[in-house]
């Protein structure tokens, strides 16, 4: 297993937030073209990066901040630590083609997970919390999308997933949800 150290992120720049708007889209005919180390840390950034002391750049319930990011590539899976911007690789294998249901899925070279972790939620029932990860899962994956807009990426978030088979591949822990997985790359 591995560590990658990330690049510091751009934190400014970018197109104006209107052409954004009006640019976004989803895109499903990814070339293999790997995602380059700079892009990749400001795309992480910008989804949901720290932006203030504690902090990020997408809002969460309370700021409960329960959401994770694992991305899974040809070579592991890995899962983002925001504040030190490492990957830490946790499976060796490429699970890429494991994320979705779709013809499409695999070809990517990034798989975004997003993985919650609901025993940081209190004070709701069963309901409560599911609503809360996908809406904050929503608001991550917007950030994203806007990000792939200006970078010349394209994306699709999708929710067609076996999450009982990616989490067990996963060896995710009872408390942790996946919400939904987001392909990253280049146009065919």
């Amino acid at each position: 297993m591995k560590t990658i150290h990330l690049p510091a992120p751009a934190r400014t720049g970018g197109h104006p937030f209107l052409d954004l708007l009006r640019e976004r889209h989803s895109s499903r005919g990814f070339s293999d073209k790997p995602v380059d180390m700079q892009t990749l840390s400001d795309m992480l950034w910008a989804s949901w990066g720290y932006n203030r002391e504690m902090k990020r750049t997408a809002p969460s319930s309370h700021n409960r901040q329960e959401i994770e990011l694992y991305l899974a590539m040809s070579d592991g899976v890995y899962l983002w630590n925001a504040v030190q911007n490492v990957l830490i690789q946790v499976d060796t294998r490429d699970l890429r083609k494991s994320t979705g249901m779709q013809e499409f899925v695999g070809t990517a070279p990034i798989e975004v997970i997003y993985v919650a972790e609901s025993s940081r939620i209190t004070g709701k029932d069963e309901r409560g919390i599911v609503e809360t990860v996908f809406i904050d899962t929503g608001f991550i994956s917007e950030n994203l999308y806007l990000f792939c807009t200006q970078a010349g990426l394209i994306t699709v978030v999708r929710a067609m997933v076996d999450r009982p088979a990616l989490s067990a591949a996963l060896n995710l822990r009872p408390d942790q949800m996946i919400t939904m997985v987001q392909s990253v790359g280049y146009h065919k």
